[in-house]
């Protein structure tokens, strides 16, 4: 069964939760080589969360791209962390579980906001969907996007390198006017523009929104497309403690905003920043997935 067919058969999908704040605890965050120098703290991540319940992880490759790490000055191999992660990932899963290969922003704007044309965007983002579809990942997943316009290109690099689905999430800072990202997309637009554009699933990541609050953009997604949505909040708002960013909210208020987007119209749900296993085995214990 592909990721799609698994989908339509199933009520709801359960994804993973938070991989950055988890290599935290581990005292590793922010090392780009963690898929090579410490695989098997990425590998007992992912187990971790399967062993919560979810039914596809995702793999530890979030921004790994070449844009993204122009300027890190740090001695890395693009090809090598990025199989390595779809590696890791793809051994957790073993054959009953999905991996799906993890795209998310270049870290740059477009112009006019910055310095970079849409189609040095577009090759970044089809060398790494090729390494991803090379090494086997059941889908792509575009996330924590704040521009539709690097969004759609995105999405263009990935169906013009595998005909595997594709999930764009987009993150939102807002729910004023129906949602709005840090560039000013509308959730509508979004919506409208992903499923033109040929997305197989759309939905909302990250962002500063609680998960109750996101259901407000998933009700705006639901009726705006027919395509199924997914939904991956925060544990909670980040708040600043001294001089760090924390995400605090119990695994079991997360939940009960979860069962809203779920409400709203979700069908695939997940957690980000600062959700643990915790948070994903409180959600499958709720959804009788364990």
């Amino acid at each position: 069964m592909d990721f799609l067919e698994f989908i339509k058969d199933n009520e709801i999908t359960l994804l993973d939760g938070a991989m950055g704040t988890e290599l935290k605890k581990r005292d590793v965050m922010g090392n780009f080589k963690n898929n090579i120098e410490n695989e098997e703290i990425v590998k007992d991540i992912h187990k971790s969360y399967l062993n919560a319940g979810s039914d596809a992880i995702i793999t530890n490759t979030f921004s790994m791209n070449k844009l993204y790490l122009k300027d890190k000055n740090e001695d890395y191999d693009l090809d090598l962390i990025n199989r390595a992660g779809v590696k890791l990932a793809k051994e957790a899963a073993g054959s009953n579980n999905f991996v799906l290969g993890d795209i998310s922003s270049t870290g740059k704007l477009l112009k006019p906001y910055g310095e970079y044309e849409e189609e040095e965007f577009f090759e970044a983002f089809k060398e790494k969907a090729q390494i991803l579809a090379d090494e086997g990942v059941d889908a792509f997943i575009i996330e924590t996007m704040v521009d539709l316009r690097e969004a759609v290109t995105a999405l263009k690099a990935c169906k013009s390198t595998a005909d595997l689905p594709v999930i764009v999430s987009l993150s939102y800072n807002t729910t004023d006017k129906g949602g709005r990202t840090v560039m000013g997309n509308s959730a509508a637009e979004a919506a409208e523009k992903l499923q033109e554009e040929g997305a197989d699933i759309i939905g909302t990541n990250c962002g500063s929104l609680d998960p109750e609050e996101m259901a407000e953009i998933v009700k705006v997604l639901k009726a705006n497309t027919d395509l199924p949505i997914m939904v991956e909040p925060n544990a909670g708002q980040p708040k600043l403690k001294g001089e760090e960013t924390v995400y605090d909210m119990e695994p079991e208020l997360f939940r009960e905003g979860i069962m809203a987007c779920i409400e709203a119209g979700a069908e695939i749900v997940g957690g980000c920043c600062g959700t643990s296993p915790a948070h994903i085995k409180e959600l499958a214990q709720k959804l009788g997935k364990i």
